[in-house]
């Protein structure tokens, strides 16, 4: 095999292997997988925009039974800082991010035996009674954990959740599917084959969704490209997923600690997503656990999109890390990269062009 040619075969349309997606991640070099992975972005877009979004992340609980081994944001019940949100705390979080030119709102906390459903169509029909925003909301592990609360299937539990104004899913919660992992790192969290359940189940009723990976931990480059696999498979039945999100595991304040993956490792990773990831449009560089210069990079590695200005982030804090950013930062940092910022909602339609 020749890194060169299987490049040039993707880069014209077609599918890699999962014998070369290994081969080139070991062969290739840094900056051929970044101009193979800028030219499919090209190909699927043509054009010069880099897109990001104003939302705010509410965590309207952080007791959590869950208690994953990564996770330095979750409180046990009885813990002086455990809280579930009031309701004028949230309306307050909510006016303050549509002040700021919030879009959307991504809510998602613990698993807190005290919420059931009607806790949260309750917060979704208030939030749709009041303010004009996309509510994309709420990790598979939180449908799994409410649906069995509530002695609901995943399906039923998500139609009543639809109809009470959840928008979409995030597609947070899925750390690596591979399930020798995830009995490492989220022993009490769903196994893959429920994640792709619940993914398959909001897509057949219209609640499209994006794909995440959080990269890093205590697995190998096999358990990654399985992870992807499964979402190409999965988008090949559904067509569901708007975008993949890449991020990085943070070994702060945790039971796993270790250390970061390098910079170098990610973006290699980011670039061979791209090129996989064949039916999945949108490509998303993160800056807030790379920081901005690398998540600026992430433009040159097949990246389209740099998520959210994020007007409050908290699980990745707790974990010790900060990275933080303004509208005009986010705007000067793709400017800088040559590309043309551009603001855009959930369903990645640009709303302005900057």
């Amino acid at each position: 095999m020749h890194t060169k040619s299987i490049l040039d075969d993707i880069v014209k349309g077609r599918r890699m292997t999962k014998e070369e997606f290994m081969f080139l991640h070991e062969h290739a070099g840094l900056l051929e997988l970044g101009q193979a992975a800028t030219q499919v972005r090209e190909n699927i877009f043509g054009h010069n925009l880099a897109t990001f979004i104003i939302d705010r992340n509410i965590n309207y609980t952080n007791i959590c039974t869950c208690q994953c081994k990564f996770c330095a944001f979750y409180r046990e019940k009885d813990h002086p800082e455990a809280y579930v949100i009031d309701k004028r705390t949230l309306m307050r979080k909510i006016d303050e991010a549509v002040d700021l030119g919030a879009t959307q709102l991504m809510i998602q906390g613990g698993m807190n035996e005290d919420l059931g459903i009607e806790y949260f169509e309750e917060m979704f029909r208030s939030i749709k009674s009041s303010y004009d925003i996309t509510i994309h909301s709420l990790t598979a592990p939180e449908i799994v954990f409410i649906a069995e609360k509530s002695g609901l299937s995943i399906k039923e539990a998500l139609l009543r959740l639809r109809d009470a104004g959840l928008d979409s899913l995030p597609g947070g919660g899925a750390e690596i599917l591979h399930d020798d992992i995830r009995k490492a790192i989220s022993p009490n969290k769903i196994m893959t084959h429920r994640w792709l359940e619940v993914m398959r189940s909001a897509h057949e009723i219209g609640l499209e969704s994006t794909a995440t990976m959080m990269m890093g931990s205590v697995e190998g480059l096999e358990h990654r490209l399985y992870h992807i696999e499964k979402i190409r498979n999965l988008q090949d039945e559904t067509g569901g997923f708007r975008a993949f999100i890449a991020w990085t595991y943070q070994p702060g304040n945790n039971q796993l600690l270790g250390k970061k993956i390098t910079s170098a490792l990610y973006l290699r990773f980011l670039a061979l997503a791209r090129l996989y990831l064949d039916n999945v449009k949108h490509i998303q560089g993160s800056w807030v656990t790379q920081g901005d210069r690398i998540g600026q990079l992430t433009l040159y590695f097949g990246a389209d999109d740099l998520g959210s200005l994020m007007l409050e982030e908290n699980v990745v804090r707790a974990a010790g890390t900060t990275h933080n950013m303004e509208f005009k930062r986010m705007v000067d940092m793709i400017r800088e990269s040559g590309r043309q910022p551009a603001l855009r909602n959930t369903e990645y339609q640009i709303l302005r062009v900057l």
